[in-house]
């Protein structure tokens, strides 16, 4: 409690030079939150127009304060003048060289709603999605006249209003991309997604649908390296590079999804040689050659399929190529026909490109006595574990891994 009594006294001392001085009565409107009185502009003009008259001699005069209040109170008692659009185009203006960023926004909004057909729309347009650009960038809210901290969800709900007044601007395309920006650096990926595909969708023929979809692939990119190993996360990076690639061939940014592309199959290739080991060293050696084999055709030219090649030289030297071989060239009956099926069915499966690994095998029972310690073949706890040979299965030795040369793997 202490604390809180801290800041709010902390907030009321800095932010009492913007406290109006004596005689400036503080008034809530609507559309214009807390203000000063305009009691400081003088007394009203008897026209409109000797109103705008005597608004503009004082900001020539260079009182900036007084002039705002002069405009206002045009607006206020002449709402329907023929110089609103004008004195509504310098409170905005106005409020924008006092340095109140949200309050010259709305400012600009209101003529935009006002004054749909006035001939400052596309100026106040450019001038709210500079606003909105500033706090996308790091612009700080205003808490009691002092600038506080940045909001990306102030800047998501300014570009929001800007494709509300204006959705077939210039800049409503670009507004659409950028509220999907301010929502990533907020780490809310699934709306920044959502966002990112709304521009590809509402305005495939402007240019920046195609950094709005290499924008996709990018937060999917980003989520499958961030430690889960999400292999979902990658099938939908792959995707979006690649629809990204089709669409736009002409993109700067091509080389650099090739790139990710690269790195999202190399993360694929190692996974599937960890599987390789794995069961070569859990003694089944069928298996391992399926994913040694599954390697070598994903990434033929990689160093993992080196290492694949060799290992699979290796099981035929131990084991003989017949125990490795799982063709229909081999009568095969029974038990060991069905073992085929399943190995055969291990390949189709390893092949897709939704491929996620081996299921993660059941808990063994717990015996009734405590059975002495086993020693443990897992080398690789980054791998899900894949399920033990079935008793179907033919019997084969405990084959250990072909030693690798550091300097020539």
């Amino acid at each position: 409690m202490r604390k809180l009594f801290v800041f709010f006294s902390l907030v009321l001392v800095a932010s009492s030079p913007v406290i109006p001085k004596a005689g400036a009565a503080l008034v809530y409107r609507a559309g214009e939150g807390w203000n000063a009185e305009d009691e400081d502009s003088g007394a009203a003009e008897a026209t409109a127009s000797e109103q705008l008259r005597k608004a503009e001699n004082l900001r020539t005069e260079g009182e900036l304060k007084k002039a705002l209040g002069a405009y206002r109170t045009l607006l206020r008692r002449w709402p329907d003048s023929g110089a609103g659009p004008k004195a509504q185009m310098k409170v905005a203006e106005l409020y924008q060289e006092l340095g109140d960023s949200e309050k010259a926004f709305e400012a600009f909004g209101k003529y935009l709603s006002k004054y749909p057909r006035g001939e400052d729309f596309d100026v106040a347009l450019e001038n709210q999605f500079s606003l909105a650009s500033s706090f996308l960038e790091g612009e700080r809210r205003k808490v009691f006249g002092v600038k506080t901290f940045p909001s990306m969800q102030k800047a998501a709900d300014m570009f929001g209003k800007i494709l509300k007044n204006a959705p077939y601007s210039k800049w409503a395309a670009l507004s659409q991309y950028n509220i999907g920006r301010a929502l990533e650096k907020q780490t809310k990926y699934d709306e920044a997604v959502a966002a990112y595909q709304k521009t590809v969708d509402s305005y495939p023929a402007d240019e920046i649908s195609a950094d709005a979809q290499y924008q996709i692939g990018y937060i999917y990119f980003n989520l499958s390296r961030n430690g889960s190993n999400d292999q979902g996360a990658r099938n939908k990076a792959r995707e979006a590079f690649e629809d990204f690639i089709l669409k736009y061939p002409k993109s700067e940014k091509v080389a650099q999804a090739n790139e990710n592309l690269t790195a999202l199959s190399s993360t694929d290739t190692k996974k599937t040689l960890g599987v390789a080991q794995f069961y070569q060293k859990t003694g089944n050696p069928k298996a391992a050659v399926i994913y040694y084999e599954e390697v070598i055709r994903s990434a033929p030219g990689s160093e993992e399929a080196k290492v694949a090649k060799k290992q699979m030289e290796h099981l035929k030297v131990t084991v003989g190529e017949d125990a490795l071989r799982a063709g229909p060239e081999r009568a095969e009956t029974g038990a060991k026909a069905k073992e085929r099926r399943k190995l055969q069915a291990q390949v189709d499966t390893a092949s897709r490109p939704d491929y996620v690994g081996p299921p993660a095998p059941a808990a063994p029972p717990v015996p009734d006595e405590v059975a002495p310690a086993q020693p443990s073949f897992r080398t690789f706890p980054d791998l899900v574990e894949p399920p033990l040979p079935t008793e179907s299965q033919e019997a084969l030795p405990n084959t250990p891994l072909a030693p690798v040369d550091p300097n020539n793997p």
